[in-house]
């Protein structure tokens, strides 16, 4: 992939150019893309608050993706 940094008339990274065939092969793989700036569904606002909330209330239930993985090897 070829990307071009373009830049304002001070020198500061201001975009970046992606030529088409790369965009399309982007667009290809996450085709959600394009909207990915758009506001999440308020529901999935709420599960993000739920499961923060939990975090804040039991810390010591928060484990590492290492941890994670170790434990569910042990499963297998």
């Amino acid at each position: 992939m070829r990307l071009q940094v373009i830049q304002d008339g001070e020198g500061n990274n201001a975009g970046v150019f992606i030529p088409m065939e790369d965009w399309t092969l982007i667009k290809n793989q996450y085709p959600d893309i394009e909207n990915i700036d758009s506001d999440l569904p308020q529901w999935e606002k709420d599960l993000i608050d739920t499961r923060l909330d939990a975090i804040a209330k039991n810390p010591e239930r928060l484990k590492s993706g290492k941890d994670l993985l170790q434990e569910l090897k042990r499963k297998i």
